[in-house]
């Protein structure tokens, strides 16, 4: 059985066959719709190789989500440092408050450049998912280990209408999150998914 990396229906990922193998393709998948073009990479000769392979990546609405989110944890640090300097003369509130504020700024700005260096690939029997410039990490999820694939969004994320989709193994420490997939790309991925595990287990 294999599963090629680039679908043949641009609205879904193709279900297997009977063989349980996946078409070759010949148009974009829904995977790479609204996605950025290319995966970053650290520019040091030492980073882990991308290898051979389609990678798909994230949708480019994920970085307004964290943002947003970033953005509104700053403005309650900074009200809360204000509110208690102002009203209640609380100046070591600067302290901590500064800390916080100066990392969630340094967070807001990295996060366009750390959002393209997520990416999954779907290979032959695995899927491997890469995030990461400074700390890279590379994960590769055995179709056959698969137990649970779960797509969760909070009330932000269906506002851009994207998704987290998360696949847990046996062993926990190669459970894998994706975020920031579109609704669709996060349905699709997991319907092709739990058909190959099954697949796999089945022995088919």
């Amino acid at each position: 059985m294999t599963l090629n990396s680039e679908p043949t229906n641009p609205s879904s990922i193709p279900p297997t066959t009977t063989e349980g193998t996946v078409a070759e393709a010949s148009e974009p998948s829904v995977l790479d719709e609204g996605t950025f073009a290319r995966v970053k990479e650290p520019r040091g000769a030492s980073r882990l190789p991308l290898g051979d392979g389609t990678w798909h990546q994230l949708a480019r609405q994920y970085v307004w989500v964290q943002l947003i989110s970033s953005g509104l944890v700053l403005a309650i640090v900074v009200t809360a440092m204000l509110v208690l300097t102002l009203a209640f003369g609380q100046t070591w509130a600067w302290i901590p408050g500064g800390i916080i504020s100066a990392i969630l700024i340094w967070t807001i700005v990295i996060t366009p450049r750390q959002a393209r260096s997520y990416g999954y690939q779907l290979r032959k029997d695995d899927l491997v998912f890469r995030r990461g410039i400074l700390w890279q990490r590379v994960v590769a999820v055995p179709y056959g280990r698969m137990q649970l694939v779960d797509i969760t969004h909070g009330p932000l994320d269906r506002g851009f209408s994207i998704a987290q989709l998360k696949l847990v193994t046996a062993a926990a420490s190669t459970g894998v999150v994706i975020p920031g997939l579109t609704q669709q790309a996060a349905e699709s991925l997991r319907d092709t998914l739990i058909d190959v595990a099954e697949t796999r287990r089945t022995g088919l």
